[in-house]
């Protein structure tokens, strides 16, 4: 037998695993990147691709319409921030726990939510803005996600069934069990906001209640210049695509995942980072319009309401044995 057998992995083979640590790897650059939009939000800092595109930087923008302009893209970049750390802590989870286990739902949230999140990318052919920057990140993402998920197929061998309906699922507590229809209620209401979202930024852009908040119509947004719509609508795309991601990860999650103190926690740093960013930064930028924070605030309550109620649930179920 000669030292070298099929057994032995070679050096690439060692580090590629069964897939997850690309996975994870996609995950971590989501997460930087997610943390970087928020950064520059809060420093008040175009990229350098945005200047060159516009013409001029964030100052210059702020110095009209009493720097509500800059303050709506801004509030849209961090939103979009928090979606990106959303879907990387669920990313991370996923590979680390779920599809480890063979878990065949969790291979399936992480084809599904990446195909709708690189495709989303595309969005761009809506409003005609390229963004470089972005291109290049999701170029540079992509084959990682595609190579992991290609090499963890075969992990995927345990079939799937909706939590709920399972015994375990059926003998849960009612506390666990209105958290999970709570939870599936809070995925649905995001994959409904994202795909609206998204809609809006490839076509009129705008609702009415930004146009008030701007304080400037849409003819007078394109005498500034003509670029400066388009890259609006870049911002608001990407945003929609990550919260459309992002809601169906939590949908697959809240219908087949196991209840567990991870998942919980998983759960819980993503919401308060997707709803988080999205609510504050909307008091923090003066855009606290009933009609528009509304949606995301009752977002926000019905994904604190799950995750109480799983926490509970969970808490519960760890206590019966010692109890007994």
């Amino acid at each position: 037998m000669t030292i070298a057998s099929q057994k032995d992995p070679g050096f690439l083979d060692a580090l590629l695993d069964d897939g997850r640590p690309l996975i994870m790897l996609t995950g971590v650059g989501l997460l930087l990147s997610g943390l970087f939009a928020i950064f520059l939000s809060a420093r008040r800092e175009f990229l350098p691709h945005d200047i060159a595109y516009l013409g001029f930087n964030a100052p210059h923008l702020c110095g009209l319409a009493d720097c509500r302009i800059v303050r709506f893209m801004f509030h849209d970049r961090v939103a979009f921030g928090g979606t990106l750390i959303a879907i990387a802590t669920l990313y991370l989870w996923l590979a680390a726990l779920p599809l480890r286990q063979g878990a065949r739902w969790a291979w399936r949230a992480l084809a599904v939510s990446g195909v709708v999140g690189f495709l989303s990318f595309l969005a761009y052919l809506g409003y005609g803005y390229l963004d470089s920057w972005h291109g290049m990140a999701t170029l540079a993402l992509l084959p990682c996600f595609v190579l992991g998920l290609v090499r963890t197929r075969a992990l995927a061998r345990l079939p799937q069934s909706f939590w709920l309906n399972t015994v375990a699922g059926r003998a849960a507590s009612p506390s666990l069990r209105a958290g999970r229809w709570c939870l599936l209620a809070t995925a649905a209401g995001m994959i409904a906001a994202g795909s609206t979202i998204l809609v809006v930024g490839m076509t009129h852009v705008f609702v009415p209640q930004d146009l008030a908040f701007i304080g400037l119509s849409r003819s007078q947004l394109d005498a500034v210049t003509p670029h400066l719509v388009p890259l609006i609508a870049h911002d608001r795309a990407g945003f929609g695509g990550g919260l459309l991601t992002a809601g169906l990860l939590v949908g697959f999650c809240a219908a087949y995942a196991t209840p567990s103190r991870a998942f919980s926690q998983a759960v819980v740093v993503a919401g308060l980072a997707g709803f988080g960013c999205a609510i504050v930064v909307h008091y923090v930028e003066g855009y606290t319009v009933v009609s528009h924070v509304a949606p995301a605030l009752a977002g926000g309550f019905l994904f604190l309401t799950a995750v109480t109620l799983e926490a509970l649930g969970v808490r519960r179920a760890s206590l019966q044995p010692a109890a007994a």
